[in-house]
């Protein structure tokens, strides 16, 4: 393995194409289906398809790191400088051989280039997403009174800073390999990954035609404030996960049959520095991974509590049934989950799962920031502000 290159572009213009042809199915299934529909319609559904389609990446890239094969291919953006596993058998049996359970398996570079792929093909869509976008919205500004009076659609910089993103996300994969799954680098592409997923949720909520219920300042406030007690621990989860600190505390409540552990927070959040090791090369002590557990297992306290409180008075208010739903559900999910990867020794359906929630979270609590953002604002984000409706 040390011999590979690390990054080896041969492979590219094939795997670019690859995507591109993956892309094909999700687009023509919107054409035939929306194929009476207007063009904003068409984008609106195409905008949700990609939106689930990035969850399932998002999914598959947590499948991906939890079966350690962030690595199964050692170079970027191939496999041993192909396109595709069938290709690199025999570098890839001759790797296997070496280190049967090492990181590089035949099983492992499957896993790693059909994420590759995904996310090839969803980086396609949002091409797609954006050149579409921007003609919809020339065309609009040429007929002004088709704009004034046609359906609600978002900016399409919008689309445009997503596809930025994206490119992003790719540069944080490649990251990801040629770094040896460095452990600040895995955990900022999961945030960028969920990061992508707010961006297309608020492409969704560009499209309704519905107004924004009346919400107080207060409450657009305590919306903001959840969501970034909720970023912080996914962030700290990542942080776990990444440092694979999740087994450290196999015990609930107490951790180490302790209420209070030993532990080394300054070693444990050192971010810069390979993945079990501290920034002097040294290995990675037990309590440096224990504050690492804990401190994610603390702010979950705070977040559940934040997100029940919130749940409870947006009900009492009756503001946003559906966001009430969707954050006692998703909290109760992530709890049961959470409880899951300590008592039964991080199972990979529940560990899935645990980031699944965590997406879930961040897209109910985007969606809920913009249909309740004030009116000013939607007219600089979107050019037929999502608070008014087509004409009758």
């Amino acid at each position: 393995m040390n011999a590979v290159s690390l990054v080896n572009w041969s492979p590219l213009w094939a795997l670019m194409l690859l995507g591109a042809v993956l892309a094909v199915g999700p687009l023509a299934w919107v054409g035939w289906r929306q194929r009476h529909a207007s063009s904003t319609q068409r984008l609106r559904a195409l905008t949700l398809l990609t939106l689930f389609l990035t969850f399932d990446l998002v999914l598959f890239g947590a499948f991906t790191r939890l079966t350690d094969s962030g690595l199964g291919c050692p170079d970027w953006p191939g496999c041993y400088g192909q396109a595709h596993p069938v290709a690199a058998q025999a570098d890839i049996q001759a790797a296997q051989t070496a280190m049967p359970t090492g990181p590089v398996t035949h099983r492992k570079a499957w896993v790693e280039m059909i994420h590759r792929y995904l996310a090839t093909s969803v980086g396609a869509l949002i091409v797609v997403l954006t050149v579409a976008s921007w003609r919809l919205h020339r065309r609009l500004r040429r007929t002004p009174a088709a704009s004034q009076h046609g359906e609600p659609y978002p900016h399409p910089l919008w689309p445009t800073l997503t596809l930025v993103w994206v490119c992003l996300q790719g540069a944080f994969g490649a990251l990801t390999v040629t770094m040896k799954l460095f452990p600040l680098i895995v955990t900022l592409h999961l945030l960028g990954g969920l990061a992508l997923l707010a961006l297309l949720m608020v492409q969704v909520v560009g499209y309704q035609p519905r107004a924004a219920p009346p919400v107080l300042p207060r409450w657009r406030w305590a919306l903001r404030g959840v969501a970034a007690l909720v970023v912080l621990q996914i962030a700290l989860g990542g942080w776990v996960s990444t440092n694979y600190a999740v087994l450290v505390c196999s015990d609930f409540p107490q951790c180490q049959g302790r209420w209070w552990p030993l532990m080394d927070g300054a070693q444990g959040f050192t971010l810069w520095r390979s993945l079990g090791l501290t920034a002097e090369g040294a290995h990675l002590s037990l309590e440096a991974l224990t504050a690492i557990h804990y401190a994610h297992r603390l702010v979950a306290y705070a977040a559940l509590l934040a997100l029940a409180a919130l749940a409870w008075r947006l009900h009492r208010a009756a503001l946003l049934p559906g966001v009430v739903r969707a954050l006692a559900g998703l909290a109760l999910w992530q709890l049961l989950t959470g409880l899951s990867n300590v008592l039964l020794g991080w199972p990979l359906l529940g560990a899935v799962a645990h980031t699944g929630g965590a997406a879930g979270l961040v897209l109910a609590l985007t969606w809920a920031l913009c249909v309740t953002g004030p009116r000013a604002g939607a007219r600089v984000l979107f050019p037929q502000p999502f608070a008014t409706g087509p004409s009758a």
